[in-house]
């Protein structure tokens, strides 16, 4: 991505751009980014992709003005300004290309500013906030740094209910809590520590052996229970799955399935966070996409009236 640091209000002034241009722009993004898994699979109904791409693309930038900024204060200037851009889009003015395609999406959709500024709260605080005392705090963090992405979702699928939002939510803090896992070493490299301080003292490992990267029996039985605890929040939301229209549950699942399949790896590794990052490989999307395909035609054959039966 181009250097971020170059962006603010004089460079987006002198630029203008068509919403075509806009869109390209974003789907261009999404589709050149390296992610675990694709942001729009084959099975999204093509009238979503591009709407998927827009809210990607917003999403993408906010990450890495919090991510890819070296100076904390630069950072925090830049999400402000962000922010400016984001209430411009709200209110009509949009500059910057990504706001330029995202405004259609707000309007068709009627998707609230709430979870964008949510997500960006929880970027802003990333360069306040180092580490977490309490799994309160943390789960506080994943509700503005993740759940806002599912809520996002469940608007462009027109499929928004309390009882949905709180399988999305489960959903989306289950993936964030797996990230997290997955990440304990890059993280740790960028001054931030994800594992909460009352669970390294709960299970005796000390504050010296997490900044010595030490696997010890201590870790390790620490790591079991966060990787435990991240998959039920996934297997909790679950019923997400069937609650949704049509194919659109097969990407859900495929997502749920892929954080479980991260999951499995740090298990798999033994653990053993702080020698290895496990991954999810390329070939491994097309057993968890099959994997997801059948369930989603078992849940229909399931769903027909049995031969022989009165339909009427």
């Amino acid at each position: 991505m181009e250097d971020l640091s170059t962006w603010g209000p004089q460079r987006v002034a002198s630029a203008t751009v068509t919403v075509s241009e806009a869109e390209a722009y974003c789907r261009r993004l999404a589709q050149t980014h390296y992610e675990n898994f694709p942001v729009v699979s084959w099975l999204l109904p093509r009238e979503l992709h591009q709407h998927f791409y827009n809210v990607y693309a917003y999403c993408r930038w906010s990450d890495d003005l919090s991510d890819e900024i070296d100076d904390d204060a630069r950072s925090l200037e830049l999400l402000d300004w962000w922010l400016g851009e984001l209430r411009q889009c709200y209110s009509g003015a949009a500059t910057h290309p990504v706001f330029v395609a995202l405004r259609a999406t707000v309007q068709e959709f009627e998707i609230p500013i709430d979870p964008f500024e949510d997500l960006l709260s929880a970027f802003q605080q990333d360069q306040r906030v180092r580490e977490y005392q309490t799994f309160d705090e943390l789960r506080d963090y994943c509700r503005r740094s993740a759940d806002p992405v599912g809520r996002i979702v469940l608007r462009l699928c027109r499929s928004y209910s309390d009882q949905n939002v709180a399988w999305s939510d489960s959903i989306c803090t289950g993936l964030q809590l797996a990230n997290f896992w997955q990440d304990v070493a890059r993280d740790l490299d960028m001054g931030r520590i994800y594992l909460p301080a009352e669970d390294c003292t709960r299970f005796g490992y000390s504050r010296q052996s997490l900044q010595s990267r030490e696997t010890s029996p201590e870790f390790l039985k620490l790591m079991e229970f966060q990787v435990d605890r991240a998959r039920q929040f996934l297997t909790d939301g679950l019923p997400l799955v069937e609650a949704l229209p049509g194919r659109l549950q097969i990407d859900i699942d495929l997502f749920i399935r892929g954080g479980l399949r991260i999951l499995n790896h740090i298990e798999q590794i033994g653990y053993r966070v702080w020698e290895t990052r496990p991954v999810v490989k390329k070939w491994e999307l097309l057993p968890l996409l099959a994997g997801s395909t059948l369930r989603h035609l078992r849940r229909r054959l399931a769903r027909r009236p049995k031969s022989g039966q009165n339909s009427g």
